[in-house]
C-alpha cells in the first residue's frame, strides 16, 4: 500500500524543497519508487512536463531526483505571480485564470477536490509520495479553504513532519509556537520535527534537541547541516537570487534583474560555467561597461518589466553596449522585449495596449490567450550545434529578422538574429543546459569545461547522502501512512 509522509515549514524557505528533493533520491538510491507532490506552489520558476503542461521547478528537481519523469499531477495548483496583488492560476499544467489575491485565497477551496484526485494518480504506482508544503504552517489567519498545509494534510490524512530553519535563529520558538497556534486537529498529525540548515558543531544543538522533544512530545531529526552544493541545483523561486551571481571568468555576462523575472534557471549552466562572469544588475545600478553580453531573461509580465529596464536607465546602457560592439540576447520575454512592438489587445498580462519595444531586432510580437508549452529538440544555426529546452510563452512574434532564425525545431524555426550577427532572441528556455551550445555560443574555441546536467545529478545524490548521514531514514520513513483519498 503506498504511504506519504508531508514536509511543512515553521516559514517560507526553511528547506522544505530541498529535503524533499533530498529525500526522493535517497529513497530511489534503496530500490524505493517515489513521487513528489505539492498541492500548492507560488513561482515563476516553472517546467513543463511530458504530459503538456507546466509545474514548479522544485517539483520537477524533485521528480528528477526520485528518477521519474515530471508530470502535472505532482504540482496540481501553481499560481504565477504577475504583479503585487494577483497571480496566474495555474491548475493541472494549464492556465486557468488570472486572479487578484483576495479572489483566490476566497475561491481555492474549491480546487481541493482537483488536488485530490492528482494526489490519489500520484499514488496509484509508488510505494511513497512525499508532500511539500507551502510556506508557514502557522498562517493560521489563512487556515480556512487551505488546499497547501493543512487543509490538504487533513483531507488525505498525511502525517507531517514540521521543519524549522535554525541559521534564522529562534528555531525553538518557531517550532514550540507553531504547533501551539495550529488547531489541535492540525497538530495530531505532525509526527517529528526537523531543525535544517545548522552550521557548526551539531553536538551544540543537543540540549535544544532534548527541549524539543520533552516540549512537543515529538521526535526531533536532525540537526541537518547546512548544505553549501545546494548552488548547484537549480533554485525554486526568486528568493534564491539574493545570493545568485557569482564566477570569475573572464566573459563577464550581465542581467538585468527585473522584478518579474520568470525561468531564471535559464541561467543556472552560466553561472557554473569556469569562464564565465555573471552579473545580476540590481534596480538603481548600471550595466556594466566590461559585459560582452547582455542578456534579458524571461519575464511573467513583458511590458510591465520592459516599464522597469526604461525607469532604471537599462535601455540606455544596453544601447550603449550595442553601440560599442557588444551582444544582446534576449530569452522568451526578453526576446519580446527586443523587438520592435509588443501588443496585449486582450489585457493578458495587465491592461490592453501595445509598448514599444527597444528595437534591437526588427520583429513585433502580439500576445495570445493560448500558452505554448512543450520540449524542444533544436538546433542552434549559427554553430550546428544541438540542443534541448522548452517552449513557455503565451505570444506570436513576425517580422523581418525573422529570416534569420535562432534555430531550427524540426521542420520550424525559433527566434531572431539582427542583421549585424549580435542580437539574438529565442523562446527556447533552458538552452545553455547543452554543453556543446552553450561553449559555442559563448565563443569558446575548446571543447567544453563543464557538463552541467552530470553536475546536477552529483550534486543530488551528494544531497541524498547528506540526509542519510544527518537523519535516520528508517525512523523517518516508519512516520509514513497509507494514503487516504
Amino acid at each position: 500500500m503506498t504511504k506519504a509522509l508531508m514536509f511543512m515549514g515553521t516559514g517560507s524557505d526553511v528547506g522544505k524543497s530541498l529535503i524533499v528533493a533530498g529525500l526522493c533520491r535517497a529513497l530511489s538510491n534503496r530500490g524505493l519508487s517515489i513521487a513528489p507532490f505539492k498541492p500548492q506552489n507560488m513561482s515563476n520558476n516553472a517546467a513543463v512536463t511530458v504530459d503538456g503542461g507546466e509545474i514548479g521547478r522544485a517539483q520537477a528537481l524533485q521528480a528528477r531526483a526520485a528518477r521519474r519523469d515530471p508530470v502535472t499531477a505532482m504540482n496540481p495548483v501553481l499560481l504565477k505571480p504577475e504583479g503585487e496583488t494577483g497571480s496566474q492560476v495555474v491548475v493541472r499544467g494549464k492556465r486557468r485564470a488570472s486572479l487578484s489575491a483576495r479572489q483566490y485565497w476566497v475561491d481555492r477551496g474549491q480546487l481541493l477536490p482537483e488536488v485530490m484526485a492528482a494526489f490519489s494518480e500520484l499514488a496509484a504506482d509508488v510505494e511513497y509520495v512525499l508532500v511539500e508544503g507551502a510556506g508557514s504552517a502557522s498562517e493560521v489567519n489563512l487556515r480556512a479553504g487551505d488546499i497547501a498545509n493543512f487543509g490538504f494534510a487533513r483531507a488525505a490524512n498525511v502525517p507531517v513532519v514540521l521543519i524549522g530553519d535554525i541559521h534564522r535563529g529562534g528555531v525553538i520558538a518557531s517550532i514550540v509556537g507553531t504547533l501551539d497556534v495550529i488547531e489541535p486537529d492540525d497538530a495530531a498529525l505532525v509526527r517529528a520535527s526537523l531543525v535544517n540548515k545548522f552550521f557548526g558543531d551539531p553536538l551544540l544543538f543537543e540540549s535544544g534537541k532534548t527541549y524539543l522533544e520533552t516540549r512537543t512530545g515529538l521526535p526531533c531529526l536532525g540537526p541537518v547541516p547546512h548544505f553549501a552544493d545546494a548552488a548547484r541545483l537549480p533554485a525554486e523561486d526568486a528568493l534564491a537570487l539574493e545570493d545568485y551571481a557569482g564566477g570569475q571568468g573572464a566573459l563577464h555576462i550581465a542581467v538585468p534583474l527585473l522584478p518579474r523575472i520568470a525561468n531564471f534557471d535559464d541561467l543556472d549552466p552560466l553561472r557554473a560555467e569556469p569562464g564565465v562572469t555573471l552579473t545580476l544588475v540590481q534596480p538603481g545600478q548600471p550595466v556594466p561597461r566590461d559585459a560582452e553580453l547582455v542578456l534579458l531573461p524571461g519575464s511573467k509580465a513583458t511590458r510591465a518589466d520592459l516599464d522597469e529596464l526604461r525607469a532604471n536607465g537599462w535601455d540606455i546602457d544596453i544601447y550603449a553596449h550595442h553601440r560599442t560592439g557588444g551582444r544582446v540576447l534576449g530569452i522568451c520575454g526578453g526576446y519580446q522585449m527586443l523587438g520592435r512592438t509588443i501588443a496585449d489587445p486582450e489585457g493578458i498580462e495587465g491592461p490592453p495596449g501595445t509598448s514599444q519595444g527597444l528595437g534591437l531586432l526588427q520583429v513585433d510580437t502580439v500576445l495570445a490567450p493560448t500558452k505554448q508549452l512543450r520540449t524542444e529538440q533544436a538546433v542552434h544555426l549559427p554553430s550546428g550545434e544541438t540542443l534541448s529546452g522548452y517552449h513557455m510563452h503565451m505570444g506570436i512574434t513576425s517580422g523581418p529578422d525573422r529570416a534569420r532564425p535562432f534555430a531550427r525545431i524540426g521542420s520550424e524555426t525559433d527566434g531572431a538574429i539582427s542583421a549585424g550577427g549580435r542580437v539574438f532572441g529565442t523562446y527556447l528556455h533552458g538552452l545553455f543546459a547543452a554543453d556543446r551550445f552553450r561553449t559555442a555560443f559563448l565563443g569558446a574555441s575548446s571543447e567544453p569545461d563543464l557538463n552541467y546536467e552530470a553536475g546536477v545529478e552529483r550534486a543530488l545524490d551528494d544531497l541524498a547522502s547528506h540526509l542519510e548521514t544527518h537523519i535516520d531514514i528508517d525512523q523517518l520513513l516508519a512516520l509514513a501512512a497509507p494514503i487516504r483519498t
